[in-house]
């Protein structure tokens, strides 16, 4: 095996053939990846090179401002690799060096100077210490100010209505909210969240006087809480008047200064601050339109850290519709790119390594990527999502499609630091994509989400399987309309199987454990066990001829199942599941889901209450302030009256420890004798290297 070493002590003159240096510093390791890449071309080009090639990394940080670009020209196989019982790490952080104490509005913190910061050459959004994320400052200090008003936009206007694209750069603030004395008005940032995303609107002008805010940036969707009554919620971020708490931090860059407020017990000579410069570190570059691919380069425990983010202005052409500019700020943040970024990338691996403190995406394999590994990776403290794949849609070219992708055996959490509504992983028209064995958690939005296509059009997304992955603790009352898995449009083939999902918590509706949306048909959904979710377990939209069986749904905080929207076609099979109810609805109908219209079959389940609770069903009703509530309740004799359930039971399904989340079956479980088949979830969440497949 011919092997290359980089060193932080190399050189990318030298051979790289040598670990070290040797005694006269005349040869040894190179210094870079970049420099080992060129090294490695030049030994195909010679033709001095056969059989694999692995490139040790040694112990130490590697500083990169840009990322290293790989191109077809480098394809071959070779592995860029943690030397072993080290640990090399690709880091786009600059230190900040020069702190001295200062006492500003009466508050002891840390001033530095920032160098080409008056010019704007090193303008950075994200700041470490040691280590651990440290964030601008945010007004208020805790929980929200809500508009005052959005000119053009009548309150009363509920809900889900058509004017949700009726994105605007205009809102009026309540007295006191915003201040026109605040320094360098336009670095701030106003942060609106409401139906499933957030806007980053900064701030353009501001008339005292009246309190109207002007962003540079149009919302996507109309300035209201979605379907409260009640205008939108926001914070303002990267105030300097507001640097009064320990952990905050503001750049100044009209004066070139950084200031940071310290922890308690942080010192100055022990405390390592790191200001993030590089926004990606790695870039797979083939032109899969011109078939030309990257092919067989893997990256196997490296780390990779510390970038930062700005909201790109362009993308999101692929979901145009007339009027509406979806790059504002599409939905899971599709927008935002990955750190490690793949295009034309073919029988590629990511493999345990650790990619932290970033401000964008982790992962990304764009248009044209197939057949590439991404396994085994720590992904964390993420400004966006972790793992994304996007290629070409049902109308774009075949040689842009990105499919049979293994995703597998990753723990993905504390994300959307920045962009809150980015998914642990988002799978955007792929195909035949194994997403499996992810632990995915600490969440503002959805934990997987598949599919892409509104409606019943045609769809790429196909026969993925998203098998044994624990999803949990999602949501954080943030966002609303989210799942733990998230499916949207026509999906043939996919499967949603052995997954284990818990503690979804939404802002106003909708946080489900499995949600089928818009479209969504042609699943298979069995053999999860969901529970605490604080909307229903299960939740489909709409569509059509999905199979949801032998699943265990429990403590949904407003029901356990629920449809939407009922048409003329069966909706879902819902057959030998074990729904677990604490005094909440068993089934739930949506918006236009009566039970009468039959928009689903289901029988053979068992249905048990632990409070010994009547069964309940009924139409779901939200308030003026989203509150939830029951409608035209019925008992389990008029649902089988309608043809509901004929065959299911009401008992007690014997299960371990359900209020504390082992739901294991007992031997003699009357679930049985229904069919129900035990779930096995030993192996949910990663495996160890040698279990992988």
């Amino acid at each position: 095996m011919n092997e290359l070493y980089i060193s932080t002590l190399g050189n990318d003159n030298w051979s790289g053939r040598k670990p070290e240096p040797n005694p006269d510093k005349t040869d040894g390791p190179l210094a870079t990846i970049a420099g080992a890449r060129d090294a490695i071309r030049k030994l195909k080009q010679s033709a001095r090179l056969s059989g694999p090639v692995t490139v040790w990394l040694r112990e130490g940080h590697y500083y990169q401002t840009e990322p290293v670009v790989f191109t077809p020209e480098d394809s071959a196989p070779v592995t860029y690799a943690a030397y072993p019982g080290e640990q090399p790490i690709v880091d786009g952080g600059v230190r900040i060096t020069g702190w001295r104490e200062e006492t500003v509005g009466g508050i002891v913190m840390w001033v530095a100077d920032v160098p080409g910061g008056t010019e704007g050459n090193h303008y950075f959004r994200q700041l470490f210490a040691s280590g651990e994320r440290r964030m601008r400052t945010r007004l208020p200090k805790q929980g929200f100010y809500w508009m005052k008003d959005v000119p053009g936009t009548e309150i009363h206007h509920e809900g889900m209505t058509s004017d949700l694209f009726a994105g605007t750069d205009t809102f009026v603030c309540a007295e006191g909210d915003i201040d026109a004395s605040w320094r360098n008005m336009n670095d701030v940032d106003i942060v609106a969240v409401h139906y499933w995303i957030e806007e980053r609107m900064p701030v353009q002008s501001f008339n005292a006087s009246t309190g109207e805010v002007k962003s540079s940036r149009k919302s996507m969707f109309v300035l209201k809480d979605d379907v409260a009554k009640r205008y939108a919620k926001y914070y303002v971020e990267n105030v300097f008047e507001a640097l009064t708490e320990p952990g905050q931090w503001y750049l100044d860059r009209t004066a070139g200064k950084v200031y940071y407020i310290p922890l308690p017990g942080e010192a100055m000579e022990e405390t390592e601050l790191v200001a993030c410069s590089a926004h990606q570190l790695l870039k797979l570059a083939g032109k899969p339109e011109e078939e030309k691919y990257v092919e067989y380069v893997s990256f196997k425990g490296l780390t990779f850290a510390h970038t930062d983010w700005v909201q790109p202005k362009g993308g999101g052409e692929r979901f145009e519709l007339p009027g509406i500019d979806f790059a504002a700020a599409p939905q899971a943040a599709f927008h935002i790119p990955g750190v490690i970024h793949m295009r034309g990338a073919r029988y590629c691996s990511i493999e345990d390594c650790r990619i932290e403190r970033i401000g964008w995406y982790g992962i990304e394999l764009s248009e044209g990527c197939t057949s590439n590994r991404i396994v085994g990776n720590t992904i964390a403290d993420l400004g966006a999502g972790g793992i994304k794949l996007d290629g070409s849609d049902a109308s774009g070219s075949v040689l842009l499609r990105t499919g049979s992708n293994r995703i597998t055996d990753n723990h993905i959490h504390a994300g959307g630091r920045i962009f809150h509504s980015a998914c642990g992983i988002l799978s955007v028209h792929s195909p035949d994509n194994i997403i499996s064995h992810n632990h995915i958690h600490d969440l503002y939005y959805t934990g997987i989400s598949c599919g892409w296509v509104w409606g019943y059009g045609e769809n790429v997304s196909k026969n993925n399987k998203i098998e044994k992955n624990h999803i949990h603790d999602i949501g954080h009352g943030l966002l609303s309309d989210m799942g733990g898995i998230y499916t949207l449009g026509i999906q043939p083939g996919t499967v949603i199987r052995g997954n284990l999902i818990h503690d979804i918590e939404k802002c106003n509706y909708g946080g489900w454990a499995i949600y089928p949306d818009e479209g969504s048909s042609h699943l298979i959904i069995e053999n999860n066990i969901c529970f605490k979710t604080s909307s229903q377990v299960f939740h489909q939209h709409y569509g059509r001829e999905n199979i949801v069986r032998n699943n265990i749904f429990a403590f949904g905080r407003e029901g356990q199942s629920s449809l939407s929207r009922v048409e003329a076609h069966r909706s879902f099979t819902f057959e030998k599941n074990i729904i677990v109810s604490d005094g909440q609805p068993m089934f739930v109908a949506g918006y236009s889901g009566h039970f009468d219209k039959k928009g689903f079959y289901s029988d053979l389940n068992l249905f048990w209450d632990i409070s010994d609770h009547e069964l309940v069903f009924g139409n779901q009703h939200f308030d003026e302030q989203a509150n939830f509530s029951l409608n035209a309740p019925r008992s389990m004799a008029d649902m089988q009256q309608l043809g509901y359930d004929l065959h299911s039971i009401h008992a007690d399904p014997l299960l371990a420890d359900p209020a504390e989340g082992d739901f294991t079956l007992k031997e003699d479980s009357p679930a049985f004798a229904l069919g129900f088949q035990p779930i096995d979830l030993s192996d949910v969440g990663p495996r160890s290297a040698a279990d992988r497949e």
